[in-house]
């Protein structure tokens, strides 16, 4: 096999699940900060034409991203086949938590997700999380996983495709490796997706100076002049923390900064951070990279240019419902309709977290949600067995004697 390189930032928790794959199938690799070299940021621009991590090359391959099924695809992975009490989607906090209590109750398990940790793994500081003080979205994300991975759960980074019943009630799986996995009960904890920008330039620009991760390709904007949209908890913190990074930070508020006092209040503390608002982002500027955005003010409705090397887009996120979303009931945001038990419109599927239409979006929420999942996943695949049962133990009839 050629020479394997891998192109990460210090802080990306994308590029840990890179190396933490190769590392799971042996392979020996060569790793690149390219966050803390000028030269290896422009040798990654030069192989990969992007701004942004994690890369992988290998030979003449590039890898964008923690592409989990292109990574499988080419080192390889374990085969499918199997049938599960459970199979979980996502390996975020609701899925993890929820993996944990199916094991503990002796179900097997199989949890499938493109990366670990999900959304919260970009969170710079959780301050809200009982027992911590503060900690970051990655570090508590890591204690999720080392204590699921302690529970012998089984973990798959792939994609899934698809989701069907078949004629003997168990639900099939399938994956973008082209696997199918078997489970007699699905909890569905795929999370949220960030929200593009949908203005003219972002597709030219993607990895080229747009990013959604300041955790991870932040650092190679050191020094330079950067922008961040939206006006949430997760722009204001992305804001705060590229403001020890760049040079100048500029904040564009669609209407009003939402985001927790706590966060807002240390936006004047730092000289390099402007806001603008109200703002919106109409199109973004340049040539072969990223050099600037065209905003419109919002009351005056006049529009200016911003000369920035990159944007970070924090809109709001959506929810991952492909998969499912011809099984399941959804409501008018695309969110799984849940009651209060988790259960979804179809028996025997679950669903926890930020997926669902819980209207609370936190860690903690989301963990609680899992638990609660799993626990119902048990009670019904016992009242399941105790109906079989029961149907099995049932006295033939027999016609009255003549």
């Amino acid at each position: 096999m050629p020479e394997v390189i891998v192109y990460s930032t210090r802080q990306c928790p994308y590029c840990r699940m890179v190396k933490a794959f190769l590392e799971k199938h042996g392979i020996t690799y060569r790793n690149i900060d390219a966050g803390a070299d000028e030269q290896a940021a422009a040798d990654l621009y030069r192989i990969s034409g992007q701004l942004g991590v994690p890369v992988t090359v290998v030979g003449e391959e590039v890898i964008v991203g923690f592409d989990a099924p292109r990574l499988t695809e080419v080192f390889g992975t374990e085969r499918g086949g199997d049938t599960f009490d459970v199979v979980i989607l996502g390996a975020g906090p609701a899925g993890l938590t929820a993996a944990v209590y199916t094991t503990r109750k002796s179900l097997s398990t199989l949890v499938i997700s493109e990366n670990i940790g999900g959304q919260a793994m970009e969170s710079w500081a959780v301050e809200n999380y009982m027992g911590y003080r503060m900690v970051t979205g990655e570090d508590l994300m890591n204690r999720f996983e080392e204590q699921a991975r302690g529970a012998n759960v089984r973990l798959e980074l792939d994609r899934v495709t698809g989701v069907s019943r078949g004629p003997d009630d168990l639900f099939a799986v399938a994956t973008y490796a082209g696997e199918t996995f078997k489970a007699r009960s699905l909890i569905v904890a795929t999370g949220r997706q960030p929200r593009r920008l949908g203005v003219e330039g972002e597709e030219k620009f993607w990895g080229r100076g747009v990013s959604v991760c300041s955790t991870c390709d932040g650092p190679l904007f050191k020094g330079k002049d950067v922008a961040v949209v939206g006006g949430g908890n997760s722009a204001v913190t992305a804001a705060l923390e590229m403001a020890r990074i760049a040079r100048s930070v500029h904040l564009i508020v669609r209407s009003q900064i939402r985001a927790d006092p706590v966060y807002a209040d240390r936006l004047d503390e730092h000289e390099n951070i402007t806001v603008h608002m109200p703002y919106t982002v109409t199109g973004l500027l340049g040539g072969e990279v990223l050099s600037g955005v065209r905003m419109k003010d919002a009351e005056r409705g006049t529009e200016r240019r911003l000369a920035v090397d990159g944007v970070f887009a924090e809109i709001g996120h959506e929810p991952n419902t492909a998969a499912v979303k011809d099984l399941v009931r959804l409501n008018d945001q695309a969110e799984i309709q849940v009651d209060e038990n988790c259960q979804t419109s179809q028996p025997g599927i679950f669903a926890a977290g930020d997926v669902t239409s819980v209207r609370g979006k936190q860690i903690i929420i989301a963990a609680g949600e899992g638990a609660k999942a799993a626990l119902e996943v048990h009670t019904y695949l016992m009242a399941g067995e105790a109906k079989a049962a029961a149907k099995v133990a049932r006295p033939p009839l027999i016609p009255p004697h003549p």
